[in-house]
């Protein structure tokens, strides 16, 4: 029997009656008022440890729903054990032409093609300081569409959000960005993450850098990531972001809308691809796993599969506000039914 809604997620859902961009944003609104579900979850068997960092819970938000930072103390509060704000980008940009989001109702998908629309480093990082700190907060970092130097559109980032956030992502593989996907290969990626590196060191030494990366990968691409992510020690990747593949068994009319695809069709690529990087990488590099997400034993499937965190963001479209939570409610029970003491214990399960 599924738990009872919550009166955000009966408002959640009747905004997608309007456009959902339009919706989206009336969503973050409502959040910030404080009208949305205060989660009291503590349960020891949840809490885990990822690149010096306790985490309350491996449950969190994806970058791309609080994308300017107006809202991770809410979002904090529906349960998530961390939030991930942005894409930043140095300077702010209105990003693509709307329409740019579309739900795929029968697949429960979206396609998006924002293109890193934000209102850019200063004003975010005025929000972040503002903030009454609580819980984990980390941000996404992109790069300006018309930078010239990308990799330095990354370290001003790390630079001017230095304090302000418990870890950094760097994202180069969002597909709506021309280019910004070169940054994968084995040079480019190596450069871009000396770089970074460098920069939180200089900035805000101990601050964990995450790298977020595309599923649309080759074999070469993905043992290219390995190699630079064991040889510079990286504190973790997040696998995967949306794909620009189109699986046949799409059903909604507007599936081949260009942009990036999530939800639950992404789901078994990027766990697969999980799988592939948790062989390669071992417990060296801590993974994120991202993708489809949407019920305990989703969250859970990745977790086995080798993520020692998971995070979510299309599935709260569909099943709203309340839906952290009742994924938390249901974890403790799938680790006891494998007798797992902790998500520590079950990380990575399947490959033993």
């Amino acid at each position: 029997m599924r738990a009872p809604l919550f009166a955000a997620d009966f408002a959640a859902r009747a905004a997608t009656t309007l456009d959902p961009e339009t919706a989206h944003r009336l969503t973050i609104r409502m959040l910030k008022t404080g009208l949305g579900p205060k989660a009291r979850l503590r349960d020891q068997r949840l809490a885990v440890s990822v690149a010096g960092i306790d985490f309350p819970n491996p449950l969190g938000l994806a970058a791309g729903f609080d994308k300017d930072a107006e809202a991770p103390n809410a979002m904090l509060d529906l349960g998530f054990g961390f939030v991930e704000v942005g894409a930043v980008t140095p300077r702010p940009q209105f990003g693509n032409p709307r329409p740019r989001v579309f739900r795929l109702w029968k697949d429960e998908a979206v396609i998006n093609r924002y293109g890193f629309n934000n209102d850019g480093l200063e004003v975010i990082a005025r929000r972040l300081k503002r903030r009454r700190r609580k819980g984990v907060v980390g941000v996404n970092l992109g790069a300006n569409k018309d930078s010239d130097d990308r990799i330095a559109d990354y370290e001003t980032g790390v630079k001017g959000l230095a304090g302000l956030v418990d870890f950094y992502t760097v994202n180069i593989s969002s597909p709506n960005t021309p280019g910004l996907r070169a940054l994968q290969g084995k040079d480019a990626l190596a450069d871009l993450m000396k770089r970074v590196l460098a920069a939180r060191d200089d900035a805000t030494a101990g601050t964990p850098v995450f790298l977020k990366i595309a599923p649309d990968l080759t074999d070469e691409d993905k043992a290219d990531i390995a190699g630079v992510a064991r040889e510079l020690a990286l504190d973790g990747l997040i696998i995967s972001n949306t794909t620009i593949a189109r699986p046949d068994t799409l059903k909604s009319a507007r599936a081949k809308e260009a942009g990036g695809l999530s939800g639950k069709p992404l789901f078994a690529p990027s766990t697969e691809l999980l799988r592939e990087f948790y062989r390669a990488v071992g417990k060296q590099t801590p993974l994120i796993g991202v993708g489809g997400v949407a019920s305990p034993r989703d969250a859970y499937e990745k977790i086995l599969a080798g993520a020692a965190l998971v995070q979510l963001y299309t599935a709260m479209v569909y099943e709203g506000p309340g839906l952290p939570a009742r994924i938390l409610r249901g974890l403790p029970d799938l680790l006891k039914t494998d007798g797992f003491e902790t998500v520590a214990d079950a990380v990575g399960a399947e490959h033993r």
